[in-house]
């Protein structure tokens, strides 16, 4: 076999990454490396940064302060320490460290940035970058200091900190080191930077956007698994497959809904749950939750679609100020405005909050007794004596609460900054790590859906469940056991979110489905 052991490369072009390259990078520790043809413009507007540099014109942040101080001229002598400074004073976050995928996704972003040639640093700043994230190290950025504008300032100085052998890293075995460490690590040595590189290194929407992209990538796959436990819900609930007939849902042609749709109708086809009650009064038309899943589920769908659009111009943007253009002139500009970002993250994070709210009422149905269509009281094979899965449902209810106050929009916020010279912000990095939240509380509470639709479905015996739902059942019964006694419900939650986190119900599912 050709390539056994060989790690695949990222190659960084001029015209951006895709999505999947940024995951690979982020999460599965794939190299990096840089383009000729990245390199080639790198040096070309790097020789309008040093023409520009050596004249009279005011430039912001090569012969000028930052912020508010941009009327402030910085002479030829001094622009060296000013990129510098700028880095050891924008270091400024507080609070516990992101996450390391985090911050390789905005390591690989800033590079990413920069080798589209319109930045005007040297090859060399890139290369360190791409060689820190070579050898597994991650610089120490704290959890707060961004304000989304002007771009992740705090977090990315954080990370450019260890260029210049300042700052603290850890390694890939997560060891904590100096910033000299990391570099020597990485068989580098610290970079004296030039005009415009600290700001280059720092004027972008990196951390939001890599936030984003991960995201996305997460809820593809479980706005996917909400197909999968809201049709056992409706398997266990005696509900109909009725509702799900595409010549319904083309009456009103969402992609999203139609998509959902099918997924709820391919999964519970061969139901000898579903076949047994057709016909029967309770079956006209079943509660909202179960009905209107596809309309719930679908809309979330069509917002993703619409993130990921947003995510992919990003993607292929060069987020700088001042930036270098073709013609070799620099602009200022305000490119790194976080707010398609933050928007795409409220937004994003209000349709997942609904997909964990509609699930968690499906829930609750299946413990009522009073709604269950005759299952026993909370799943209990002895209600009274034994409480079976009834604070399953108080803890989906718990993140459901938190998934809402969560949702709330970052980005209407605005707290004006550098003595009113930024003086609209876009919070999006406030927008994005509330996002990260929402889409861990959702994977949790679909997870209890799973536990408690498996449960529900076993009570159903002798009748058999489809074979699409049958199969994540049976995935979940390899490591959490079925209806009995009374038994510590945390750990069987627990090993249900770990399923549904590696992909391994949808992976079963599959097998007989083919989900979209």
């Amino acid at each position: 076999m050709d390539n056994v052991g060989v790690r695949p490369t990222v190659v960084l072009p001029p015209d951006g990454l895709t999505f999947v390259e940024l995951i690979d990078v982020a999460r599965h520790d794939v190299n990096v490396t840089l383009s000729a043809e990245a390199r080639a413009g790198m040096i070309r507007s790097r020789a309008a940064v040093e023409r520009l540099a050596a004249g009279t014109e005011a430039i912001y942040g090569v012969s000028t302060g930052f912020g508010a101080l941009a009327n402030v001229r910085i002479p030829t002598v001094k622009q060296h320490e000013l990129q510098h400074a700028l880095l050891r004073s924008h270091a400024a976050g507080m609070g516990p460290p992101i996450e390391r995928e985090v911050v390789r996704a905005m390591m690989l972003l800033r590079a990413r940035t920069l080798a589209m040639g319109y930045s005007g640093v040297r090859p060399i700043v890139v290369e360190s970058l791409l060689a820190l994230l070579n050898a597994g190290i991650s610089p120490i950025v704290p959890e707060h200091g961004s304000l989304g504008c002007s771009g992740d300032l705090a977090p990315l100085a954080h990370i450019a900190l260890c260029l210049i052998g300042e700052g603290t890293a850890t390694t890939g075995a997560g060891q904590l080191v100096d910033g000299d460490e990391a570099l020597r690590l990485a068989d580098l040595r610290p970079i004296a930077l030039e005009a415009k590189e600290g700001l280059a290194l720092v004027n972008g929407t990196d951390g939001i956007l890599g936030m984003l992209i991960l995201a996305c990538a997460d809820l593809r796959g479980l706005f996917q698994l909400a197909d999968v436990t809201a049709a056992m819900s409706v398997e266990a609930l005696l509900g109909t497959d009725a509702p799900f007939d595409p010549r319904v849902h083309a009456l009103r042609p969402h992609p999203g809904q139609g998509t959902s749709a099918a997924n709820l109708s391919h999964m519970l086809a061969g139901s000898q749950i579903c076949a047994s009650h057709r016909g029967s009064a309770h079956a006209v038309q079943d509660a909202y939750s179960m009905r209107c899943s596809p309309q719930v589920a679908g809309a979330a769908r069509d917002t993703l679609t619409f993130a990921k659009a947003v995510a992919e111009r990003e993607l292929g943007s060069a987020i700088d100020n001042p930036s270098v253009l073709d013609d070799g002139s620099i602009a200022s500009n305000g490119n790194f405005h976080g707010a398609p970002l933050g928007l795409a993250c409220d937004f994003l994070a209000i349709a997942a909050a609904e997909v964990g709210a509609i699930a968690e009422r499906r829930t609750d149905r299946l413990l009522d007794p009073a709604r269950s269509q005759g299952l026993p009281a909370f799943l209990a094979l002895d209600p009274g004596t034994n409480s079976g899965v009834m604070l399953a449902q108080y803890t989906a209810a718990a993140l459901v609460a938190e998934n809402r106050r969560l949702a709330a929009p970052a980005s209407v916020d605005s707290i004006p900054t550098s003595a009113m010279q930024e003086d609209h912000v876009s919070m999006a990095w406030g927008a994005a790590r509330k996002l990260r939240h929402v889409v861990d509380n959702l994977g949790k509470i679909l997870a209890i859906e799973l536990v408690c639709a498996a449960r529900a479905i076993d009570l159903r015996a002798p009748l058999a469940p489809a074979p699409a739902t049958g199969a994540a059942r049976d995935l979940l019964r390899e490591h959490v056991a079925g209806p009995g006694p009374d038994r510590a419900l945390s750990p069987e939650l627990a090993a249900a979110e770990d399923l549904v986190r590696s992909g391994a119900v949808l992976a079963r599912v599959s097998a007989f489905v083919d989900l979209a």
